[in-house]
């Protein structure tokens, strides 16, 4: 094993044993190899930098590369923006630790070489971002490679293995980059990567946010805090804004629209499928801090005459997202609320039992204009995981679900 500081700078040698130049720096080429070092910059004096590939190198030690052929096989050197740099983009840049959820900096990176037919090849094992890279940059050129060696095995090692690395790269022509691992970046929970984002630069959000699918982001946005909800958003073109705007529950989304710039709020909602905007624009209409600026518009409402048996069958065909069952709302014939079911009482019910016989007591409900206070103190009263919302007609409009009232309550905080 070798580390990248042990090869930049590292005299280059060919089949020949003549001097060629210094390691300049490394690349990786995703598309081709994720973790393999493909090409080495190589510099002399004031002649044009050369490039040598995987396949020219004949073995590797700290401070020196021995190639398989001569200079003139060299190709020169044409920069290439899909081309991961180990020193530019890696060393001392902040990267995204994806199994230990943080972010971290980067000290020097591990390399393993592997024998291929006559060639030795460099593949990324592990990033280091612990003491011993930084004492082994600090003591390169000053302390003999193997007597920085003997210190740094003294002292406690923090690596992360190069399949859980995230890069941050908020430059939009070098994002190609993210392609390597932010499969990995969507894997993580929504919560642990807002806690990411916040602790990053407006531009590595950004970056973040364009690397995830519209679902995914939606979810990490609902998690930030207002402020950076909207910084987000604000730096989005109106179309992807949208997009993912329309993956987020009604309320959520209202909350954010609201806090955009009018004209932003415009757009956005401007580009949005209709149903959605409607639904949204009908929750704006509500103070925030309300029952009807709390309530999400996406609940299963059904008859109370219904059977459990028929009542499944409709869930089922209307594929109802696992978010809206809390419960279910049920309604009598003039459409008014008749009741509540919590769906671990749907779940152990008989197949022909009627609705009405499983809603639970006491029917509680708030009007729209019922203020959070008013709220947080029924959940708390009746131990409650939803809570229906009502118009004067005791029709229901919506409910607020129990992760709605502790996000409100930590934001008063």
């Amino acid at each position: 094993m070798v580390h990248a500081t042990e090869i930049l700078g590292a005299e280059t040698y060919d089949s020949f044993g003549n001097f060629v130049g210094r390691v300049k720096e490394m690349f990786i080429v995703p598309d081709e190899q994720p973790n393999r070092i493909s090409r080495f910059l190589i510099g002399r004096g004031q002649y044009r930098p050369i490039v040598a590939r995987y396949d020219q190198i004949a073995a590797v030690a700290p401070g020196r590369l021995n190639l398989t052929t001569d200079e003139s096989a060299l190709e020169l050197y044409r920069p290439n923006e899909s081309w991961l740099a180990v020193q530019k983009d890696l060393l001392d840049q902040q990267i995204i630790d994806t199994n230990g959820r943080k972010v971290v900096r980067v000290n020097d990176v591990e390399l393993a070489d592997h024998r291929v037919n006559a060639n030795t090849e460099l593949r990324i094992t592990q990033v280091d971002v612990g003491l011993p890279g930084a004492v082994r940059r600090l003591l390169q050129g000053i302390v003999p490679p193997m007597g920085i060696r003997r210190i740094q095995q003294k002292l406690p090692r923090s690596t992360i293995l190069w399949e859980f690395v995230n890069l941050i790269e908020p430059d939009p022509l070098r994002r190609v980059k993210l392609r390597m691992s932010s499969d990995k970046l969507a894997e993580l929970h929504p919560a642990d990567l807002a806690d990411i984002m916040e602790e990053i630069s407006p531009a590595e959000r950004q970056s973040i946010i364009n690397s995830l699918d519209e679902e995914t982001a939606a979810e990490t946005i609902a998690e930030l805090d207002k402020r950076l909800q909207t910084q987000v958003v604000e730096k989005l073109d109106p179309e992807r804004a949208a997009d993912i705007i329309e993956e987020m529950n009604p309320d959520e989304a209202a909350d954010l629209i609201q806090s955009l710039e009018p004209a932003k709020s415009k757009e956005v909602l401007e580009e949005m499928e209709h149903r959605e905007a409607d639904e949204v624009k009908e929750l704006m209409r509500f103070d925030e801090n309300t029952a009807g600026g709390m309530m999400n518009t996406e609940i299963v409402v059904v008859g109370e005459d219904a059977t459990r048996g028929e009542v499944v069958d409709y869930i089922r065909f209307h594929d109802v997202s696992l978010e809206q069952l809390d419960n279910v709302v049920l309604i009598n014939r003039d459409a008014a609320l008749a009741g509540t079911v919590p769906v671990a009482r749907l779940i152990l019910a008989d197949g022909e039992q009627r609705m009405a016989e499983l809603a639970f007591e006491p029917l509680v409900s708030v009007k729209t204009d019922a203020s959070d206070k008013e709220v947080f103190e029924m959940f708390d009263k009746y131990n409650l995981r939803s809570l229906a919302v009502v118009n004067d007609l005791n029709v229901p409009l919506g409910a607020i679900t129990v992760d709605d009232v502790v996000s409100r309550m930590r934001a008063k905080l």
